[in-house]
């Protein structure tokens, strides 16, 4: 029977209708690469948030430098709301293809031009206000990202594996990642400090900007799935419907994904940022750092693929609040572990278990949050959340968690942080009705 909790699930495929045959692995690849670009930029900000900090923002104390420096990665996501309404509009009414474009266009522009901008020591007050600038291009660029490439790797995937599908929007962050983990661990081991801040981080950033032609032109060459007829068991409402009224409509299941990607978003920040934390607060070695970055995103990616492909099996539901609750149980004691043990098993352990377990209940999220929206309106309310979300707390956390970590002395202050966000995310998953047509088929018979 379906639980009388929730909303009564979209209704499964007819019998004997085939599911479609699913993307090429080279059209899923064009769908990530950006999302990948995107966390490749964030990842390797937030390692390298102490030598920008002492480019673009000399101050009297590291702890000043490094909050200005957090601060200049939060303006990016002051204008993320505004690109995923924008851009994500935009896929909804023209298509995935141009949307995917112009988003991927400006990222790559963007990441190119804060690595080439001269330092407060050689321009003065122009370095910083330039830093701002490319920040905010690149957060409106990349809040237009997600909604269109999810919504285009759902409606291109095989109905039968959605969930796997959908799940390598994830695991592209954690592959980036990890490349983002293994260029800092590289240049922290082979340059001298001085080098690290003089040029460093420059060289990093323009690692990710090397995708740039590679992945226009293979968005370029897309087959476009706006106009396809959506596949089985998915949200359909009538097309005389307004999109105001569609948004109406969905208003519950946004505000749970909002809620469910606001956590997340807190969990990530706070995984990244362990990085500066274990340098910052803890004083491991960089090249220990910049290590449990990698293990971070690798288990990240076995997270997101399991739980993809478990979720096409056993409903989006179970996928998405299990791990969600075992990350709950052990956030604290492996925290602990970390800052008390302040040893590279301890910090490469506790990141393996942070990644396998967040991965694995976002990738049924995102599978469910597509599946659950109509076509009409899914690229542009999803980006929309899922830039709102990150705007208000994947900008803040990382300043937040330094300030309660010098505010009260205390090295345990950004799990507390995370733990709470954690809570909050739970409940919203619980709420979250089930959606994958596997799942909703048994339900039916029941």
């Amino acid at each position: 029977m379906v639980d009388p909790a929730l909303p009564v699930a979209p209704s499964a495929p007819q019998a004997g209708l085939k599911a479609t045959t699913g993307p090429t692995r080279k059209a899923i690849l064009a769908a990530t690469i950006g999302n990948a670009l995107e966390f490749y930029d964030f990842i390797t900000y937030g390692f390298f948030s102490i030598q920008v900090g002492r480019a673009f923002f000399p101050a009297h104390s590291e702890y000043a430098s490094l909050m200005l420096s957090l601060g200049l990665f939060g303006a990016g996501f002051v204008a993320r709301p505004i690109g995923g309404i924008v851009i994500g509009a935009y896929a909804d009414r023209v298509g995935r293809r141009p949307a995917m474009m112009l988003s991927f266009a400006l990222m790559g522009l963007a990441i190119i031009g804060l690595a080439c901008i001269p330092s407060y020591a050689a321009i003065g007050i122009a370095a910083p206000l330039l830093a701002v600038i490319a920040r905010l291009v690149q957060g409106f660029s990349l809040g237009g990202e997600v909604g269109p490439t999810t919504a285009y790797l759902m409606e291109a995937a095989d109905s039968r594996r959605r969930g796997l599908t959908v799940s390598w929007q994830g695991a592209s962050q954690g592959l980036a990642g990890t490349v983002a983990a293994l260029v800092g661990f590289t240049l922290s081991s082979l340059l001298p400090p001085a080098a690290l801040d003089a040029y460093g981080w420059r060289v990093a950033f323009l690692l990710g900007a090397v995708t740039l032609p590679y992945g226009l032109w293979l968005r370029r060459n897309l087959p476009e799935t706006l106009h396809a007829p959506e596949p089985a068991g998915t949200v359909t409402k009538a097309d005389s419907e307004s999109r105001v009224a569609l948004v109406a409509a969905s208003r519950r299941v946004l505000l749970l994904g909002l809620l469910v990607i606001s956590a997340g978003s807190i969990t990530s920040s706070v995984s990244s940022y362990m990085t500066t934390f274990a340098q910052h607060a803890l004083h491991m070695r960089p090249s220990l750092a910049f290590a449990g970055g990698v293990i971070s995103s690798l288990s990240g990616v076995i997270g997101y693929l399991g739980g993809g492909w478990l979720s096409d099996r056993i409903g989006r539901r179970p996928v998405m609040i299990v791990p969600a609750l075992a990350h709950l149980l052990v956030m604290i004691p492996v925290f602990y572990w970390i800052v008390e043990a302040r040893s590279g098993t301890a910090l490469l352990v506790g990141a393996a278990i942070n990644g396998v377990l967040a991965g694995s209940g976002a990738s049924a999220f995102y599978a469910a949050m597509t599946e659950s929206l109509p076509k009409r309106i899914r690229s542009g309310s999803f980006a929309a959340i899922y830039a709102i979300a990150n705007a208000v707390f994947g900008g803040t956390t990382q300043l937040i968690v330094t300030w309660l970590t010098h505010a009260t002395g205390s090295t345990m202050a950004p799990v507390g942080y995370m733990f709470g966000a954690a809570m909050v995310g739970i409940v919203a998953r619980w709420l979250i009705v089930e959606s994958a047509p596997a799942k909703a088929r048994l339900e039916s018979l029941a």
